[in-house]
Order: structure tokens, then C-alpha cells, then sequence
């Protein structure tokens, strides 16, 4: 594409430049459709974005340029403030967005030219370089160099949401190392609190390790969700959730609700390569951290701990260099319990393009439909949030898994473009070999 910088064609020597009339009759019949128009304009608006940000990061250094000599460092903080006020002034924005488009243009320019460089080219949008820039600038410096490749090219191939999960991902397993030692830390400063709120309202909260936080959530949903099910009830999810959490806590039980209700324990997935739970100094040898779904890497010894006693965790262990899966638990159109949790335990999120619902929320769907022939089988089944499962079978798009890729998802639009969907986690699919010499081994 053409860089909206670029110098305009020269003037021929005998007179006023002229437009090749057989090169435009050829781009007379490549006229882009409408969507086409649009990437365009998308595309156009990141390579304005990285020239604002080089921009006002030279205006930001001409300021301090002029404060600096004086070795003041209070009125290089009146300089920060003020060329903040002068940008949000002028641009008509607050001064928070004017400081966030210092800040990332700062970033960019000086500690992250390979992002500034892709964004340059439109190869990312600007919210993948606003991504990059927070999750880089978390990471201690020693590794960024390690991570900034990795994570560039994350940006360059994935959408957003997608974008965002891998590029968490990337981070946490980078500082896996010394998580031990960042979640002891952590955990010494639990804690319960209440802020008071209007009209006679309070909110009470817990900070305390994530999976005993999440499995408190999911218990109270699962609870609220049976109680919403029942005839004449007319509560939200939400106010459901609150009597339950009420109810539990200051009479240690839920008598007020359905028996259903009350025998409902808390279930986690917590995912974890073999070698970990026999290795000593796994950490420090480079593997895989364990991973609670939909929350993240936990420490080595937390996951000896749930996976060796916990009852309510679903275990699944992995092979160490394949990553299938070794142990999950234990022909009909419903989709069995432990068939369900390998399906979400693959995918983590729904399968269209960008999404970021977690598969646990999500219905299970036969790629190929139960009555054309489909099977309820790993190699045909997907989670789908319901909006997403809804567009799959009314909004004349095709969907299909890809044979042999370990349950990618391929996505043709009604416009003919194609986009396919890796899951979070991929099932191997193993072939058998052929031998020069003779049939298959088995």
C-alpha cells in the first residue's frame, strides 16, 4: 500500500506529470469491494497512528529539552504537566488519553521500535501496539529482548482478543521462573474488605489465591443458575449470586434454596504437564507452567497440591513434548460430560474469530450437524458462544474443523474470505506411518 508520507510523483520534462492511462485501466477493473475499503481505511489509520506517536514524542522531548539544563527535576514535572495539558487541549481529548498517547508514544519510540516499525506498516492496529507496550512494560528488562520477536509476531497474526489472551500467556510463562516467589508474597496479604456505597448499600470483597477466588464464583453461578431455572422465579443471575454468597456466609448454608442447589460444589480445570509433578527444578528448565482455564499459570508446588488431593478439580495431565493429553477423567447426539471437558479444555474460548467468551459459558457444537451425518466425536465438536452458534447456522457462513490440525476451526464468510481458528490447545492427531518399503506399520 501506498505510505500516505510518500513524495508525489516528479513532473514529466514536457510539462505537468500524467497518470499512466493503461495502468489505470487495469486498476479499473481491480476495484475493491466495499470490505476491502475499509481494511484500507483501517490500515491507513494505523500508519497515521504511529506518525502521531513519533510526533508527540518529539514535541514531549522538545519540552523537556528546554527544562533539563536547569536540573530541576520539579520543573521537568511542571514540563510533563504542561505539555499533557497542551496536547489534551489541543486535540480536544482529556488529559488521560493525552498522557496514555505520551506514555505508549515514549514507549514505542525509545524502548519498542519493532512495534512502532510494524505499526508503521500497518501490519498491527494500534490497539495491538497499546497491548504490547503494557505487557512489555511489566516484564523485568532482562526479558523483553526474549519476549518482544515472540510477542510481535503474536500481534502481527492475531486478532485482538486473541492477540491478548497468547500474549498474557507469553508473559506469564516467561516469568514462570520466579512466580513461587512473586505468589508467596502475594498471598501473605490477603485479605477481606468493605467499602461502604450509597442508599444503604455496601460491597464487600476477598483478595486471596485465584483459584480458591474463582472456584468461589463458579460454585455461587452454578448454584444461581439451577435457582434461576425454577418456575416463578424472577431474580437476576446477579441477585442470585448475592443472596447465595449472603446465605452462605452468615449462616454457613443455603436451606432457603432448592436441594439441587445446595449439593453443588465447586469444580477447576487445572491443566499440567507430566514432567512437572516429578521434576524437581522444573521451573528453572524451561517447561510449560500448570494452568487453572480461564485464569492462568499457577506455582509448581499449588499444582502438586490440587491435582494430588483436591476432590472437585478436574485433572488433566499432558504428555511433555506432544502436549496430549494422557488423562481426563473416564455413539449418542449429546455431547458426555468427559468428552465435553476435553472439547473446552482444548479450545478455552469460542471458536469464531476474535472471540474471548470462555468455553465453559459456551454451547457445544457438532461442526458437521447430527442429522448430515455428523459425529459426537473430538474431531467434530466446538464450543460456540450462543451469538457466534447462532451466525454459524443462520448467517449463511461455513464452518468446518480442519482434518489433521489438531481442531483448528476454518470460517468462510458470505463474502468468500477465509479465517481459521487455532485452539488454545491442540489434541495431536497421530497417522500412520508408510514405509518405502511396505504397508503401514499398523
Amino acid at each position: 500500500m501506498k505510505q500516505p508520507f510518500d513524495e508525489p510523483p516528479p513532473e514529466e520534462a514536457s510539462g505537468a506529470w500524467q497518470p499512466d492511462r493503461e495502468a489505470l485501466d487495469v486498476a479499473a477493473l481491480e476495484v475493491p469491494d466495499s470490505l476491502e475499503r475499509v481494511a484500507e481505511t483501517a490500515d491507513m489509520m494505523a500508519i497515521y497512528a504511529a506518525q502521531q506517536y513519533v510526533s508527540v514524542d518529539h514535541l514531549r522531548r522538545e519540552v523537556l529539552g528546554k527544562s533539563q539544563p536547569f536540573g530541576n527535576g520539579r520543573l521537568n514535572e511542571v514540563a510533563e504537566r504542561s505539555v499533557r495539558l497542551e496536547v489534551a487541549a489541543r486535540l480536544r481529548i482529556t488529559e488521560y488519553s493525552a498522557q496514555e498517547l505520551l506514555r505508549v508514544g515514549e514507549a514505542l519510540v525509545h524502548r519498542y521500535p519493532a512495534v512502532l516499525s510494524s505499526l508503521s506498516r500497518a501490519d498491527i492496529t494500534e490497539r495491538h501496539a497499546s497491548i504490547l507496550v503494557d505487557g512489555l512494560d511489566e516484564l523485568e528488562p532482562e526479558l523483553r529482548d526474549e519476549v518482544l520477536p515472540q510477542a510481535v509476531a503474536l500481534a502481527e497474526s492475531e486478532p485482538v482478543g486473541t492477540f491478548r489472551r497468547r500474549l498474557r500467556k507469553l508473559i506469564d510463562t516467561a516469568r514462570f521462573e520466579t512466580l513461587a516467589e512473586r505468589h508467596e508474597a502475594a498471598v501473605a496479604k490477603r485479605r477481606v474488605f468493605v467499602d461502604q456505597a450509597e442508599d444503604g448499600m455496601a460491597y464487600w470483597g476477598i483478595y486471596g489465591p485465584a483459584v480458591e477466588v474463582h472456584a468461589i464464583h463458579e460454585r455461587t453461578t452454578a448454584m444461581a443458575k439451577v435457582i434461576a431455572a425454577q418456575p416463578g422465579e424472577t431474580r437476576t443471575l446477579d441477585q442470585i449470586r448475592a443472596d447465595i454468597a449472603s446465605d452462605l456466609l452468615l449462616a454457613g448454608r443455603a436451606e432457603g434454596h432448592p436441594e439441587q442447589a445446595q449439593r453443588i460444589t465447586a469444580t477447576v480445570v487445572v491443566t499440567v504437564p507430566a514432567l512437572a509433578l516429578l521434576e524437581e527444578g522444573y521451573e528453572r528448565n524451561g517447561g510449560e507452567p500448570p494452568v487453572v482455564e480461564g485464569l492462568g499459570p499457577i506455582p509448581i508446588e499449588r499444582a502438586r497440591e490440587l491435582v494430588g488431593s483436591a476432590p472437585t478439580m478436574m485433572r488433566v495431565l499432558t504428555h511433555p513434548e506432544t502436549g496430549m493429553v494422557l488423562s481426563v477423567g473416564r455413539d449418542r447426539y449429546e455431547t458426555p460430560p468427559w468428552l465435553r471437558r476435553l472439547v473446552t479444555w482444548r479450545a478455552e474460548r469460542c471458536m469464531a474469530p476474535g472471540c474471548s467468551v470462555p468455553a465453559s459459558r459456551c454451547d457445544i457444537d457438532h461442526s458437521v450437524a447430527w442429522e448430515h451425518g455428523g459425529q459426537t466425536s473430538l474431531c467434530n465438536l466446538c464450543p460456540l458462544c450462543r451469538g457466534h452458534h447462532t451466525i454459524k447456522h443462520h448467517g449463511d457462513w461455513i464452518v468446518r474443523q480442519l482434518e489433521g490440525s489438531g481442531g483448528a476451526l476454518e470460517w468462510i464468510s458470505p463474502l468468500g474470505r477465509r479465517y481459521v481458528v487455532q485452539p488454545e490447545r491442540k489434541v495431536p492427531v497421530f497417522k500412520p506411518l508408510v514405509d518405502a518399503g511396505g504397508p503401514a506399520p499398523f
